[in-house]
């Protein structure tokens, strides 16, 4: 994640400062202080814009989740309208999930989704993240002909966002998403009625 540009609006700097202090030291990193420092504000402004540190960690959720929204709408779009074979989907939710060094911009997510484990307030926000990614996920499996792709949408973000969690903790390359996505994609789109009948 880039440092925060100090030509930016107050309020999208102290956002910027909390993605980037949560992806470098989680939840338990975050003080008024340190965000201030970070997005080069005074004190009284992180405050001013955020009475509470829930609000902050709610609008740097919803923050995360509208750009993530504008960007899979892009690639749900360019779905529809290129030639797409389960290779091409297999590659394209490697780059969705693993596009760029392991580094505190894909880290900052997860921690937010732990934290809206534990605070419900933050649920919502999250929810709003998971459908975005369901939403792709079901154009990218209709494009490819996967029967009932949108009952399957929520298994393939699953196994997306633990494979991500994976390569985040361990290290491992993205070839092995994008083998694991190969892998779902073929199964289901190979399945007949009679089959998910049976399942």
């Amino acid at each position: 994640m880039p440092k925060v540009a100090l030509s930016a609006p107050t309020r999208q700097r102290i956002i910027t400062a909390v993605l980037q202090i949560i992806g470098e030291g989680g939840i338990t990193a975050l003080t008024n202080r340190r965000i201030a420092k970070e997005a080069g504000v005074s004190l009284g402004s992180v405050t001013y814009h955020f009475e509470t540190q829930h609000d902050l960690l709610r609008e740097s959720l919803l923050h995360f989740v509208r750009a993530e929204a504008r960007h899979f709408t892009e690639l749900a779009d360019q779905c529809q309208t290129e030639g797409l074979n389960i290779e091409d989907a297999a590659s394209l939710a490697g780059q969705v999930a693993c596009g760029t060094a392991l580094d505190s911009a894909h880290l900052a997510p997860f921690e937010l989704y732990l934290h809206a484990g534990r605070d419900e307030r933050l649920r919502e926000a999250a929810s709003k993240a998971f459908s975005a990614y369901d939403r792709l996920a079901t154009q990218i499996l209709t494009a490819l002909g996967v029967p009932d792709a949108e009952r399957l949408a929520a298994t393939t973000v699953a196994v997306v966002m633990g494979l991500q969690l994976r390569r985040l903790a361990t290290g491992s390359p993205a070839d092995d998403l994008v083998d694991a996505l190969l892998l779902l994609t073929r199964g289901t789109a190979c399945q007949s009625p009679e089959q998910d009948l049976l399942a």
